[in-house]
C-alpha cells in the first residue's frame, strides 16, 4: 500500500504554527514512507475565504520547503460529487430529509439544555413518512446514525478511543439550499484522493466519529487515523498570539530559517532520544508518526532562537549574504551594490557567531553600508567624548602606516595601549565608536579589514573631527 497523506487548510487567515507542524508531520511521514502527500484548500467557506489567505498558505508551506505531490484540491470546486454522495445514501435509506425548522431545533435545544442533558438533535424527522412535510420548506438530509452500540478508533498516537453510538446524533450532510456540508465534503475528498493516513489535531476527535460513520455507509474503508496533541504556550495554556502563534511568515520575517523552523515544529510532540538538531534529511529518516507524544507541547521562542542561531552558523555565505541583503533594503532602507553585496559576504564569518536571527544579522551589518558620517549613538559618543577622540587622534598617522590585516591591526592596538598603561578595549572601543556608531559590533579589527583602509581611516577622522 501506497501511503498518502494530505493537508487540508482553511484558507479564512494565515498558515499558523498549529497547521504548519500538521503540514510537515504529513509531509515527513509521507517522504518517510516513500508515499504521497497532497494539498486540499477547504474553501467552502465562501464568506471567509480569500485569496490573499490561499496565496498564503502556498507561500508559508513553500518558504517550509514542503512540496505536494499533485495539484492542489479546492474542496468548493466538488461540491456536486459531495451531494451526489449525500442523494445516494438518500437513495439507499441510509439518510433522510429532515424538515424541522430553525425555530423548532432551537426550542429542542432550549428544553434539552433546560433538563441538563446533551445538545443534539432528537431524531424527530428519522422515521417520519416525508408526506408530512410542510408545504413549501425544503428539508436537510441527514445520516442515519448508529442508535446502539459504540464506535471504535484505532488511533495511531491516542490508541483505541471509542465513544457511545448514542451520543452521536444524525448529522446534516446536505443544508436546504442544497450546498453540502464541511463533515460529508471532507469524506468524500479523503476517499476520492486516495488518502491512507489522516494525520491531524486531536481537537478534530469528535468529527472523526461523525466522519467514520459516513465510511462506514459508503461501504468505504476509513483511513487510519492519528490525532496529535496541540501546541500549548509556555505557562501551559491554549495557544495563543502572545505565546507566538503566529503566520508562518512572521517567522520568515523575524529572520528565522526554514530548516531551523522545520527542525523545531519536529520537536514540538516528536522526539529520537535525546537529539535536538535534527537535519531534514535525518528526520524523514527517522520520523514515524506512532513516536508522536500523546502530551501537548509547549511554544518556547527562545529554544527557536538558539535553534535557528545554529542553523545560521551553518549555512552557506552566499545564501545567507542574499537573505541578508534583503533584510538590509526592508529593514533600513539600504540597497547594496555588487560591491557591497562583496563586503557583507566577507563580513558573514564574524556576522554569523553572535546572531540568532537574520534580522540581528542585517542589524548587526547596517553600519558597513551607512553613509559617512556616521551617526553616533549616545553610549558611542559618550566614550569618545571621555578621552576616545584624543586617543584616536594620536593613532592615526600610525594607523595609515600599518599592513591593513586584523592581526596587523590588534597587535598596534595591543601595543598603544601598553604603552599607556591602559587595558585593549581602552583602544578597541573608541575604535568601534568610531567605525560603526554604536558600542555593540562584530569584532572591531575584523572589521577594520573588511572596511578596508581608506573607510576605515575616513570613517575614524570623522569621528575625531566632528563634536557631536
Amino acid at each position: 500500500m501506497t501511503v498518502v497523506t494530505r493537508f487540508a487548510p482553511s484558507p479564512t487567515g494565515y498558515l499558523h504554527i498549529g497547521g504548519a507542524r500538521t503540514a510537515l508531520f504529513n509531509w515527513l511521514y509521507a517522504r518517510h514512507t516513500g508515499g504521497k502527500f497532497l494539498l486540499r484548500i477547504e474553501d467552502t467557506d465562501r464568506a471567509r475565504s480569500t485569496e490573499d489567505a490561499t496565496a498564503k498558505i502556498f507561500q508559508g508551506l513553500e518558504w517550509l520547503g514542503l512540496d505536494w505531490d499533485e495539484e492542489p484540491v479546492h474542496q468548493f470546486a466538488r461540491a456536486d460529487r459531495h451531494a451526489e454522495v449525500a442523494r445516494q445514501l438518500l437513495a439507499e435509506g441510509k439518510a433522510y430529509y429532515c424538515y424541522a425548522s430553525p425555530e423548532e431545533l432551537d426550542a429542542m435545544r432550549a428544553e434539552q439544555r433546560a433538563a441538563g442533558q446533551p445538545i443534539r438533535y432528537d431524531g424527530r424527522w428519522r422515521d417520519r413518512d416525508p408526506a408530512e412535510a410542510p408545504a413549501g420548506v425544503p428539508g436537510v438530509i441527514r445520516l442515519k446514525m448508529p442508535q446502539d452500540g459504540s464506535t471504535v478508533i484505532p488511533d495511531l498516537v491516542q490508541g483505541e478511543v471509542h465513544v457511545a453510538n448514542s451520543q452521536l446524533d444524525d448529522m446534516v450532510l446536505l443544508r436546504a439550499d442544497g450546498t453540502p456540508t464541511y463533515m460529508l465534503s471532507v469524506v468524500v475528498d479523503d476517499h476520492d484522493m486516495g488518502i491512507t493516513h489522516i494525520i491531524r489535531g486531536d481537537d478534530h476527535l469528535t468529527n472523526t466519529f461523525r466522519q467514520y460513520q459516513l465510511y462506514q455507509a459508503m461501504g468505504w474503508t476509513a483511513p487510519k487515523f492519528a490525532h496529535i496533541p496541540l501546541i500549548h504556550g509556555q505557562d501551559g495554556a491554549k495557544l495563543s498570539k502572545r505565546h507566538g502563534a503566529l503566520g508562518v511568515e512572521a517567522y520568515r520575517d523575524m529572520g528565522i530559517l526554514p530548516e531551523a523552523m522545520r527542525n523545531y515544529l519536529l520537536r514540538l510532540g516528536w522526539g529520537h532520544g535525546d537529539e535536538e538538531i535534527i537535519p531534514t534529511d535525518k528526520a524523514i529518516e527517522w520520523f514515524d508518526i506512532v513516536d508522536v507524544g500523546r502530551s501537548p507541547s509547549r511554544m518556547d521562542l527562545d529554544k527557536l532562537h538558539n535553534l535557528n542561531g545554529h542553523y545560521i552558523r551553518e549555512a552557506d555565505d552566499a545564501r545567507l549574504t542574499d537573505l541578508v541583503a534583503g533584510f538590509l533594503a526592508d529593514n533600513h532602507g539600504l540597497t547594496l551594490t555588487d560591491a557591497q553585496r562583496g563586503l557583507l559576504a566577507r563580513a558573514m564569518k564574524d556576522l554569523k557567531p553572535r546572531a540568532k536571527t537574520l534580522v540581528e544579522m542585517a542589524d548587526g551589518a547596517a553600519f558597513l553600508f551607512r553613509a559617512r558620517p556616521l551617526p553616533i549613538d549616545e553610549k558611542a559618543e559618550k566614550i569618545l567624548a571621555d578621552g576616545g577622540r584624543d586617543l584616536l587622534r594620536t593613532m592615526l598617522p600610525e594607523l595609515d602606516g600599518l599592513d591593513w590585516t586584523a592581526a596587523a591591526l590588534e597587535d598596534h592596538a595591543r601595543r598603544t595601549a601598553e604603552s599607556q598603561g591602559l587595558k585593549l578595549g581602552k583602544v578597541a572601543q573608541p575604535l568601534r565608536a568610531a567605525l560603526s556608531g554604536s558600542t555593540v559590533s562584530p569584532p572591531i579589527f575584523e572589521v577594520m579589514e573588511i572596511l578596508g583602509r581608506d573607510d576605515s581611516l575616513a570613517r575614524i577622522r570623522d569621528a575625531v573631527d566632528t563634536k557631536q
